[in-house]
């Protein structure tokens, strides 16, 4: 443990009057750690596999976010490009720097400039997987990472989210039991980020405003792979669209 880190928790300690941990109460934490219990998981977040990804859609769209249902990865490029199209947004997009992202048909979309990295000032669409979708509120779970930069998720007003229908669960117990297996190993992620909808406020007037602090639209890409039965989000946003990347912790 860090000399900061020390200072800062004996602090806390001492304005709670709290000595250090004796064996008995450390054996406990520890025990907790090691077998962490799931709180109560509502109805919703306990139906069959593809009644989640229904679900998933349905609460997206509560939220004004916009989802369109895919076959397959390699329709995602022609799905940005009807997107950008339809919204009549620039052809230009930010890649999320991962191979599988990296790996699809994008030349077949001459007219859209595809670029890499963390997003820039100009920017005005993010493209990006995700960790896990959680079905019960229709939240996107974002672990960052090397290949999954933060700003992706903040700062273009037009987020777009590539997700495997494998790596929707129904809860959010379910989302984070899937992080610690994934990470709890190694180095978890810097930040992870539940992205529930385009960014709003009601600060101003108590009227709702999108955008405010974040993407002013949110439209995920959600794709019905053929192994979509059981979630499976082992790398970070996605791992990959395959499922299967890898990831550390991001400065």
């Amino acid at each position: 443990m860090s000399a900061s880190r020390q200072h800062i928790l004996g602090a806390l300690r001492r304005s709670l009057q709290r000595d250090q941990p004796g064996a008995e109460e450390r054996k406990q934490l520890e025990a907790r750690l090691a077998d962490p219990q799931a709180g109560l998981v509502p109805a919703r977040g306990q139906r069959p596999h593809a009644e989640q990804l229904d679900l998933m859609e349905e609460m997206l769209r509560e939220l004004a976010a916009t989802v369109v249902r895919l076959d397959d990865a390699d329709q995602v490029p022609q799905a940005v490009a009807d997107y950008l199209k339809g919204e009549n947004l620039p052809p230009q997009v930010r890649l999320a720097p991962r191979g599988d992202l990296r790996a699809l048909p994008w030349s077949d979309q001459p007219l859209l400039e595809v670029t890499e990295g963390p997003a820039r000032e100009p920017d005005t669409t993010a493209v990006t997987g995700a960790f896990a979708g959680i079905a019960e509120t229709g939240t996107l779970m974002m672990a960052s990472g090397p290949e999954a930069p933060v700003t992706l998720n903040f700062l273009p007003e037009n987020h777009i989210v590539v997700l495997r229908g494998s790596q929707v669960v129904g809860a959010y117990e379910e989302a984070w039991a899937q992080l610690r297996r994934r990470f709890g190993s190694g180095a978890m992620p810097r930040a992870v980020n539940m992205i529930t909808g385009p960014s709003r406020t009601g600060d101003i007037e108590q009227t709702i405003q999108l955008g405010a602090h974040g993407p002013r639209r949110l439209h995920v890409l959600l794709i019905d792979d053929a192994h979509s039965s059981g979630a499976s989000p082992d790398g970070v946003n996605g791992g990959s669209v395959n499922g299967d990347g890898s990831d550390g912790p991001q400065a």
